[in-house]
């Protein structure tokens, strides 16, 4: 290996970090809110990639009739829980349509818009309004209920719920992979590395959005709302904020924080319906390094677990899943020595 070869590996293994870096802050993000291990992050990926997909070949994506459907569900059991508790008319009148505010019109939208070809940013942009309210909603039909239930029945549930989207994804967009074209068609040349504007659109945008992100939990009162659910739910329930309220924001910014992977490396890979559960399952590797805790920390294990893929694949391209996966055992026993038993919190 020379060092043209070691620099093309570094920027590939700098990009797919980037990619894994979104996705498990968004992994940490709801574990520390909602203590779910969201094992479908990768499947909002995957969404985002093949809605834009489908909005390229001028078809309605399934996930509009997905969105429809469960906002539909949930406008029941809104409109049932204000019924069995006997709230007024006009509170009965509010929780029949307010789940359906954003997701019907992004519907109604989105079957106009799908046959117009209107410009890769729109559809981008589309595909954002369609997949992330996907999420609140999914956490209202599969985990509110649920909430406080142990750790592991959240486990299960989310294999469940990836599952449910795995087949879904397969009824929605086939077994055909995709491909999605670059947001901008531009190359760097620095000696015998290629840097292309993909690969600087996604250190764009990831850096922002982790700036973002930390804007957000700074300044914003929401924001702060979410590290008290995060630090101590019963201590945030006594002090006024909604637990529930915050579940489902949190599950928001993970969908959106899902899709916009997704748009992102849907020109340098192919995608497929079970394409999201590897990329997901490599977000929540890096995740771990971070305890499931650590923003930071779950950052810089993203940029680990790229370059070791992409220097694994150069070395071992046939064990280079083996090699990332493997990695996860060290760091659990090292954090399992440090840490030791932890009794769940109540």
């Amino acid at each position: 290996m020379d060092l043209s070869i070691a620099g093309i590996l570094l920027l590939d293994g700098s990009s797919n970090g980037a990619i894994y870096a979104l996705l498990a802050l968004a992994i940490v993000l709801v574990f520390a809110v909602t203590r779910v291990i969201l094992v479908p992050q990768g499947e909002f990926a995957t969404y985002g990639a093949l809605t834009l997909a489908m909005l390229q070949l001028g078809r309605v994506p399934g996930t509009v009739w997905l969105l429809l459907a469960l906002a539909l569900g949930v406008s029941m059991l809104d409109g049932i829980d204000a019924l069995r508790h006997r709230r007024s008319a006009a509170r009965i009148a509010s929780a029949f349509l307010q789940p359906l505010a954003v997701p019907l019109p992004v519907v109604l939208i989105s079957l106009w818009a799908a046959a117009q070809q209107m410009p890769l940013m729109l559809q981008s942009l589309l595909t954002l309004a369609i997949v992330t309210p996907l999420g609140p909603l999914l956490y209202r039909v599969a985990y509110e209920k649920v909430a406080d239930a142990s750790v592991l029945v959240l486990l299960i549930v989310s294999v469940g719920v990836h599952f449910a989207m795995t087949g879904l994804g397969l009824g929605f967009f086939g077994a055909e992979g995709f491909r999605a074209p670059s947001f901008w068609d531009t190359d760097f040349r620095f000696g015998a590395v290629l840097l292309s504007g993909q690969a600087v659109i996604i250190f764009m945008v990831s850096i922002a959005l982790m700036v973002g992100l930390w804007l957000f939990f700074e300044r914003t009162l929401r924001g702060k709302a979410l590290r008290a659910t995060a630090v101590n739910r019963l201590g945030a329930r006594l002090m006024g904020i909604s637990t529930v309220g915050a579940g489902r924001l949190s599950f928001t910014l993970a969908a959106f924080i899902g899709a916009l992977a997704g748009l992102l490396i849907a020109p340098t890979t192919t995608m497929a319906y079970d394409t999201g559960f590897l990329i997901g399952l490599k977000g929540f590797v890096a995740a771990i390094f971070g305890g499931l805790a650590s923003y930071p920390g779950a950052a810089l294990g993203a940029l680990f677990v790229g370059l070791l893929e992409s220097f694994g694949s150069f070395w071992a391209s046939s064990f280079k899943e083996v090699i990332v996966f493997t990695l996860i055992l060290p760091v659990l026993l090292w954090r399992s020595f440090k840490h030791g038993p932890d009794e769940e919190e109540e």
